[in-house]
């Protein structure tokens, strides 16, 4: 891109007004912002930040900044919405105390030990589901592969029974499309609908688990035991889960069969060396984050980048953008399983860091490395088609075959 091309398009760029082609590529963009105004003041007064560094020190800085978004919220939902209440009261958009205490059940019921136990499952999920497309021969990686994953996984920690689970897909997708930048009428009524729903399930469900508590390794009863929430802080902690669990681990497990098979001496390489596929989900999530945006609320005066940012300023942090700048990562366009060190910002940082970030590496480690061991002879069939999301980067649907 030429340099002039760049400056203009980093001068004029409207988050709240994006091109198609935005969907599909939108790391050009991202380069002309972090190069030529990393500190970007929009049109509606709002700023988007798109270095690493930045990212980096807004997101351990709990003095200056702030992940309430009612002030927010409320325009964009009305008050009375069920999505209001949702967003309003799940971990991700709450501050301490509240969010110290919610938190600590969630990551204390996802230890190791636990996470150990969840590995026989997920292995024999994902080797039933590999076993299904060689059958097929012809399938789609998101629907018959990605989307399968975590939805059984999420669906066994709440220990949803496995033929009430059809709905949760469409119930996460639709509640965490609300949270885009551009959100239109449909998208709206589908989100309010997709909370009422999910919550009048979930009232169910914790009734019977009321009168029947299952033990300290189920995370229902942890919460309905220890968590000490109202009844709307539960129901509404209980949909995060499934939506922070779901649609981005779909987009890790996509996003990452979508780089290897498009790589092909990574994933020989990942064949011949299994041990690194640690690092190789480390830069999947580094180089096609599944959250390419973030979000903070100053409530303290603070200078970022070299620009002053009053208090209840609204900030855009860009993942997506930090996460490929060279400052931080040699070659950052490269896809290398074998980077290190790679502290890229795709489950955040410091407090607010991913809960579930140990759950979504166990899925997407096990299911990467057991395609590539299994499906040698994987290759995309054409036809992918993006989200047009700029919040969550993944696949609607990603056609593939066996050759």
């Amino acid at each position: 891109m030429e340099t002039e091309q760049a400056r203009s398009i980093a001068r004029g760029f409207d988050p709240n007004r994006l091109g198609a082609g935005f969907y599909e590529n939108p790391y050009e963009i991202y380069a002309a912002m972090r190069t030529y105004d990393p500190v970007h003041r929009c049109p509606d007064g709002s700023y988007f930040l798109s270095r690493f560094a930045d990212l980096d020190e807004i997101y351990r800085d709990r003095a200056h900044f702030s992940s309430d978004k009612k002030a927010v919220f409320g325009p964009k939902f009305g008050l009375d919405s069920p999505l209001y209440e949702h967003h309003t009261t799940s971990l991700v958009f709450n501050d301490p105390p509240y969010h110290t205490r919610v938190r600590r059940q969630i990551v204390g019921a996802l230890s190791p030990n636990a996470l150990r136990a969840l590995e026989p499952g997920v292995t024999a999920l994902v080797d039933q589901l590999l076993e299904q497309l060689q059958e097929r021969q012809r399938f789609d990686l998101i629907e018959h592969f990605a989307a399968a994953i975590p939805v059984e996984v999420i669906g066994n920690l709440l220990r949803v029974p496995r033929e009430e689970r059809g709905p949760l897909r469409a119930w996460s997708l639709a509640i965490l499309g609300a949270l885009e930048t551009e959100l239109t009428p449909e998208q709206h009524a589908r989100g309010n609908r997709a909370v009422a729903e999910f919550t009048a399930y979930l009232r169910g469900l914790i009734a019977e688990r009321r009168r029947h508590p299952l033990g300290p390794t189920d995370l229902l009863t942890r919460l309905l035991q220890e968590a000490e929430l109202t009844e709307s802080e539960l129901l509404q902690n209980c949909v995060f889960l499934l939506n922070a669990g779901h649609e981005t681990t779909t987009n890790l497990i996509g996003n990452g069969l979508y780089l290897l098979v498009n790589h092909a001496e990574a994933a020989e390489r990942l064949r011949s060396d299994p041990q690194l596929i640690g690092t190789a989900v480390e830069e999947c999530l580094r180089l096609e984050s599944p959250n390419q945006l973030g979000n903070r609320l100053v409530i303290q005066q603070v200078t970022i980048g070299g620009v002053a940012l009053e208090p209840n300023t609204y900030l855009t942090l860009c993942i997506g953008a930090a996460n490929r700048d060279p400052d931080e990562f040699p070659d950052p366009e490269r896809f290398d399983i074998a980077r290190k060190p790679n502290r890229h910002l795709a489950f955040a940082a410091g407090a607010h860091a991913c809960a579930g970030m140990g759950v979504a590496r166990l899925e997407a480690q096990i299911a990467l490395l057991r395609t590539v061991q299994r499906l040698p002879r994987l290759r995309l069939a054409g036809g992918a088609t993006r989200a047009r999301r700029a919040r969550f980067r993944g696949f609607l649907s990603l056609p593939a075959e066996l050759s």
